[in-house]
């Protein structure tokens, strides 16, 4: 089930795999789809921050 307004993905991960995914998530109390979405956001944000400081390099450069 999705959140209203967030559409749904679909990943392919083998049945032993998302077991033990799911047990790891509700041994940390969280959801597969809360992890996996935090895991997302933290990859972009990341990615986002490396472009900001090579963007910054390049400006530098020309000068």
């Amino acid at each position: 089930m999705t959140t209203r307004g967030t559409p749904g993905r679909m990943v392919r991960i083998d049945d032993e795999m998302w077991e033990a995914y799911g047990q790891l998530c509700a041994e940390e109390g969280t959801s597969r789809a809360d992890d996996i979405r935090r895991h997302v956001h933290s990859r972009v944000n990341a990615w986002h921050k490396k472009q900001a400081i090579q963007r910054r390099l390049a400006k530098n450069s020309e000068s």
